[in-house]
């Protein structure tokens, strides 16, 4: 049998969205837990650099983390990471979340902040050849590359980046993209056109990953001209999107057609006392600096819903 706690906030997720969302709810006097299933950071503690964030002309992704992590600890935000979770209830009064090991988080407010997690290309080969040859973390993987030809799916700012970053290990970077120009930043792209070890295959799709021990050979296709080829490779890294880390909210909130959660402007979902902050959300962008501001608006309407259950009660 597990502890029981009680909070006024539980968070779900300690990446930027989530740690932002606890600076403001501890700030408001509310007793603020964070719960993670991993460590806390979230994606961006895989990113080698940030250049993008505001007030850090360029900064280590895992060191910005860090600097939130320190900001939450300085209000006492309580943290419980590498926690799997069993269950949540958001309708019932207190909402509650059960973890694995029997411990049970009792809460006036939950704010959602699991983020989300990389698209797979759903292609054969893909699951079989994960750890040996299909990563979607380049700076977790590319020192394995050294000398290598690796291939990296997608067209976006993640999908570059990553892909002008092996080229600091593999002697042959290709950019496969289902279309004929990139998404990416204007200057991200002219940095990996400048670069020689970047080739890009254009109106192209991935259809199967093959190889032995190890991938050998990206199956791929024009999806103008159906020409199939195959492009000798050692790793492939997909970049084609996220999808949101819902599995522990079985659909008890209003969620979009790709399973993002719906909010309001101020991120509350259609469950009063529930909001939702950061990627896991259905929003234009998703970036360092607006998952912290989702995290920021989030907890001071939850600090408003609050105060309102304070009235009630007295």
């Amino acid at each position: 049998m597990g502890n029981v706690y009680e909070y006024d906030t539980v968070i779900l997720g300690g990446g930027p969205a989530g740690l932002s969302a606890g600076i403001y709810m501890a700030r408001s006097n509310s007793k603020t837990a964070i719960i993670d299933t991993s460590m806390l950071g979230g994606q961006p503690s895989n990113y080698l650099e940030l250049e993008n964030y505001p007030g850090f002309p360029i900064i280590g992704g895992y060191d910005l983390m860090e600097k939130f992590e320190e900001h939450a600890d300085k209000f006492g935000v309580e943290k419980y990471p590498m926690q799997e979770i069993k269950s949540v209830n958001l309708v019932s009064n207190p909402k509650i979340v059960e973890t694995v090991n029997g411990d049970i988080f009792k809460s006036k407010v939950i704010i959602i902040a699991c983020g989300a997690k990389p698209q797979k290309l759903g292609v054969k080969g893909e699951n079989e050849f994960i750890g040996r040859g299909v990563s979607y973390c380049a700076v977790c993987d590319g020192a394995f590359y050294q000398d290598k030809t690796v291939v990296v799916v997608g067209g976006g700012n993640a999908a570059v980046e990553e892909g002008i970053y092996l080229t600091k290990f593999a002697k042959k970077v290709y950019i496969i993209h289902r279309r004929n120009e990139l998404r990416a930043d204007k200057i991200i792209q002219e940095r990996a056109f400048k670069n020689n070890k970047i080739e890009f295959v254009w109106d192209t799709i991935v259809n199967e990953i093959q190889g032995d021990e190890t991938v050998k050979n990206i199956v791929v296709q024009n999806i103008k001209t159906n020409n199939i080829t195959n492009i000798d490779a050692d790793g492939i890294f997909p970049y084609i999107g996220f999808i949101p880390n819902i599995k522990d909210i079985n659909g008890q909130v209003k969620q979009d057609e790709n399973g993002f959660i719906i909010t309001d402007e101020t991120m509350q979902t259609s469950i009063s006392g529930v909001y939702a902050v950061g990627d896991v959300r259905r929003t234009p962008l998703r970036q360092v600096i607006t998952a912290a501001s989702d995290g920021a608006i989030g907890a001071v309407y939850a600090g408003k819903y609050l105060e309102t259950l304070d009235k009630i009660s007295v």
